[in-house]
């Protein structure tokens, strides 16, 4: 197999190859290819002279070659597919042979590693960057509606749609939630109480549960994931259809006549839903321990009115408070900042759930450590179930 170049106005035959009889140099813009192929031997795109030609042609940009011809055992093979794969070959430059790979790669594992290890630290400091910067935005936004509540309340018009949606339309989803908890809470405590013989006490443990954790972090839950998606897109549909744009042209302010509506109705009506919570989680588990685990039914409301007090019901509500004004301002600015399109609505309503749902946890931790601090100074020696 003899491969040689002719170049205008000049030729030039080459020696043939050591591994594949082809020799080709650096050519100009207008080349002419002609190759030679001895009896028995075959050109086709996946014949190894491609590759030792891809090798050879270290200079030559075939590409963009103006009047290349290929002419193969005397026939002109010009626009046929061993034109257009001879025109598609790029230069490979002599680090990427096998050899320099091999040596490269055995010398790079500890480059590699450390370039991973630096792409996983800016991965981890862009995130914290995002975070802070969101958390930052949160608080100014925060910030501006308390302005608006101290200079001018909004008009009654905006407050009512609010407080119906809010408060009226949550009230059935938050009893059911509340009923099923507080026969869920006798299921699990009875047997647990049973083995120590404290199965009149059990009132206690469930009444106490649910006025201090578990119906104010359920009105929040059901609140934030049935009204706080809802704001969320409703207030992104907006900001895609350009509504919030035009509210701002005609003059109103869209914090004060979209946001701070939501939020004062949030606010107000979350204890409530915490109270509802809490008296349709007290019936279920009244409900389920004395007519079907067969309680008795005054020892169960002595040992609860002993030792849930005034002050567990009042750490409910304070905590109703903070989870209610966090679902407002999530889910608002969540619709505020929608990404535009149906995905960036969606988007803002599964992530106005989402986050109100963490913020909540975190701060019913910090709250319960701090109610509980208060609760012990006030009364060092507080009421004991044994």
């Amino acid at each position: 197999m003899v491969a040689s170049e002719v170049w205008p106005g000049k030729s030039k035959s080459g020696d043939e190859s050591r591994e594949s009889g082809v020799k080709a140099s650096a050519a100009p813009l207008s080349a002419s290819i002609t190759i030679s192929l001895n009896a028995g031997s075959t050109f086709c795109p996946k014949s190894r002279l491609f590759d030792h030609l891809s090798v050879s042609l270290l200079s030559a940009d075939l590409s963009q070659a103006v009047g290349l011809k290929v002419r193969i055992n005397g026939k002109s093979r010009i626009g046929g597919p061993y034109l257009r794969v001879l025109a598609s070959w790029r230069p490979a430059p002599p680090s990427l042979t096998s050899k320099t790979m091999a040596t490269t790669g055995s010398r790079s594992l500890p480059t590699r590693l450390v370039s991973a290890a630096a792409d996983l630290v800016a991965s981890l400091g862009e995130l914290i960057v995002r975070w802070m910067a969101l958390v930052g935005d949160i608080t100014l936004f925060a910030l501006r509606i308390f302005s608006w509540l101290v200079s001018r309340l909004p008009r009654r018009e905006t407050l009512l749609p609010a407080f119906y949606q809010i408060g009226v339309l949550s009230l059935p989803v938050v009893a059911v939630t509340g009923l099923f908890i507080g026969m869920v809470l006798a299921v699990q405590s009875y047997s647990q109480f049973r083995q120590l013989h404290l199965e009149t006490r059990l009132g206690s443990i469930i009444n106490m549960s649910l006025v201090r954790e578990l119906g104010p972090v359920l009105a929040a839950t059901m609140l934030s994931g049935r009204v706080g998606s809802a704001m969320a897109a409703e207030l992104g549909t907006m900001r895609v259809t350009e509504q919030i744009d035009a509210l701002s042209s005609m003059g109103a302010n869209p914090i004060h006549y979209l946001v701070v509506p939501r939020f004062i109705a949030c606010l107000a009506l979350i204890p409530m839903l915490t109270i509802m919570a809490d008296f349709m989680g007290v019936v279920g588990g009244f409900f389920y321990s004395v007519h079907l685990l067969g309680i008795d039914w005054h020892h169960y409301w002595e040992n609860s009115q002993k030792f849930v007090t005034v002050y567990d019901f009042c750490s409910g509500l304070i905590k109703s408070l903070f989870f209610g004004g966090v679902i407002a301002i999530i889910s608002c600015h969540r619709g505020f900042h929608c990404d535009p399109g149906a995905e960036g609505v969606g988007r803002a309503a599964t992530n106005a759930f989402v986050y109100s749902f963490i913020i909540i946890l975190i701060i019913d931790l910090f709250l319960g450590i701090l109610l509980d601090s208060i609760y012990y100074m006030i009364w060092p020696n507080g009421a004991h179930l044994i």
